[in-house]
């Protein structure tokens, strides 16, 4: 395995990480910027753009762009994120300067008035399909109750009403200083063509402008309230709640990670036996989402409405228990084996690397291999997981309820 990085002169990085026995490679353009990095005015504008990028060039129709990704065989696609918007594609080593050629396209979109206006329509036709999926609703009120006015709690997808009055100037603007040369990495896995790479990087991106694209970091301040919002339409309650959690930046999200998935994920954990086994929730986790400067505790339950509180309480017990009395040894080994799995089988391709190494360097600057990522796993000991209960941290929790019923403790 070797690493590769480089920077144009406009601010733009490359990094790579070339293994030589891969059958294919990957690629993908990595913005720093999402949900976090709006305006209420002009909320849901990262996912739009994301869509839109998609909707040709100055040198490509939309038909072209999908025809051409077809015509390589690629896997592609895009995904918009609180903090990231990333557009990648995995193709045969024969098809690299064409993939890039493409991607590197497509980051400079024609954003047609007309492209516009269809593509409007789209979205608001997702937001209105999102809001027939509980689960995602819910947690898109746990966000916004828990973070209360932070940036972290703003939605992906915005709401209806920002859709309809978001203009395509203010999408330009925004396109503007969030896409230049220096908010984003071009990002290369598997068995590429470095120098090649670089000088195609060179004469297709080397013309880019270069903004001012900062992002507030401040801390959140977590808001430990209930919020039920009744909704009759669903037939089931769909609880989540969000806790104090740990940054990308923090190397305890590994310890974190740890806990979670002990107490809370997978058939074998805590929360299964005292929840879902046993028939008081259909479903019952919780796990550890880390971000730019700040990360999150979640939970999720699913259940008959008539024991929602009963499965809210066994849930706060479990992890109360959790945390006075800590892991033991053989729980914290299991939790890590699980985890190992999950890294290792993921980073089996170059497109299984490819969000793991992009996120390395946009959140901290570094590149490191997956044995390096797997190792800084098995390294967390009992006392570190433990360490991170003991300051009960779900004691702070917000929980927000959606479905059938009217109150919740």
């Amino acid at each position: 395995m070797q690493r590769h990085q480089h920077q144009l002169d406009n601010g733009l990085t490359i990094i790579g990480e070339h293994h030589d026995s891969a059958r294919s490679l990957a690629a993908g353009f990595f913005v720093k910027t999402g949900a976090r990095d709006e305006t209420s005015a002009i909320s849901g504008v990262s996912h739009f753009l994301e869509h839109m990028m998609f909707k040709g060039t100055n040198r490509r129709t939309p038909e072209d762009v999908n025809r051409e990704f077809d015509e390589m065989g690629a896997r592609y696609n895009a995904f918009t994120s609180e903090e990231n918007t990333v557009y990648y594609g995995n193709v045969l080593p024969r098809f690299q300067q064409r993939l890039l050629d493409l991607l590197s396209d497509m980051m400079r979109p024609a954003l047609r008035d007309e492209d516009f206006d269809l593509e409007k329509n789209v979205i608001l036709e997702e937001i209105a399909m999102y809001q027939d999926r509980p689960q995602f609703v819910v947690f898109d009120l746990a966000r916004e109750t828990y973070f209360d006015g932070h940036p972290l709690g703003a939605s992906v997808l915005g709401s209806q009403a920002s859709i309809r009055d978001l203009q395509r100037e203010q999408m330009h603007e925004y396109f503007s200083r969030r896409y230049a040369a220096n908010n984003l990495t071009l990002v290369l896995t598997g068995n590429y063509d470095w120098d090649e790479a670089v000088q195609q990087a060179q004469t297709l991106c080397g013309n880019w402008n270069t903004a001012d694209s900062p992002r507030e970091i401040s801390e959140p301040q977590p808001q430990p309230r209930v919020r039920v919002q009744r909704n009759d339409k669903f037939n089931r309650a769909h609880i989540a709640l969000m806790a104090p959690g740990f940054a990308m930046q923090d190397a305890r999200r590994y310890a974190a990670a740890v806990a979670c998935e002990a107490i809370g994920a997978g058939d074998g954990s805590r929360l299964y036996w005292a929840l879902v086994h046993p028939g008081i929730a259909e479903a019952a986790q919780i796990g550890h989402d880390a971000g730019d400067g700040a990360g999150a505790l979640y939970g999720y339950l699913l259940a008959d409405p008539s024991r929602a509180q009963e499965a809210l309480d066994v849930l706060r017990g479990e992890v109360a228990k959790a945390c006075a009395d800590g892991l033991s040894e053989p729980e914290v080994e299991r939790a890590k084996r699980r985890l190992a799995s999950n890294t290792v089988l993921g980073a089996e391709t170059p497109m299984g690397r490819l969000t793991s190494v992009g996120m390395d360097w946009v959140y901290r600057r570094e590149q490191k291999s997956a044995d390096d990522s797997l190792q800084l796993l098995l390294d967390v000991t009992p006392g570190q997981v433990n360490e991170i209960l003991s300051a009960k941290p779900f004691e702070r929790a917000a929980v927000v309820a959606l479905g059938p019923l009217d109150k919740l403790n």
